[in-house]
């Protein structure tokens, strides 16, 4: 089941990455709800998050609270939003994002053209929050 992420993991299309490991990976949506907001995609191609093992549920969650503590803290929003849809890309992934509205949880209201800029310096600030949190040797060049 290779997906667009499974071509995104693997190098084959372009990613702003923020985070790698051996199991999962994040990366900056190009269609952003706010600016920031980033996907977190096992390495594993898994569909439905129902068939995953907990375990590894368990790790991408906790994944997605430290990118959510680096969102909140490199676009000062007061909450980082979490939402597992699945109907746009038949992999597993998570979306966390600042939040800084109810609104904000309409998917469908994601910025379909962000600016290169944009995505840039949403790169550049959450890298430099995951560093300074302390996980700079998950955090690509």
């Amino acid at each position: 089941m290779a997906s667009v992420f499974s071509a995104i993991i693997a190098g084959q299309l372009p990613g702003r990455f923020v985070w790698t490991d051996d199991e999962f990976v994040a990366f900056l949506t190009i269609a952003p709800v706010t600016q920031g907001h980033t996907l977190i995609v096992p390495r594993a191609e898994i569909d439905q998050w129902q068939d995953v093992d907990p375990a590894v549920m368990a790790r991408m969650t906790g994944l997605a609270q430290t990118i959510g503590k680096a969102v909140r803290t490199a676009f000062d929003a007061p909450r980082a939003g979490l939402l597992i849809a699945g109907l746009e890309v038949p992999h597993l992934h998570t979306h966390v994002f600042p939040a800084y509205t109810m609104g904000d949880f309409d998917i469908s209201g994601a910025d379909t053209d962000p600016t290169p800029e944009s995505l840039d310096e949403a790169h550049s600030k959450i890298k430099a929050a995951l560093r300074d949190l302390g996980y700079g040797a998950n955090v690509p060049d």
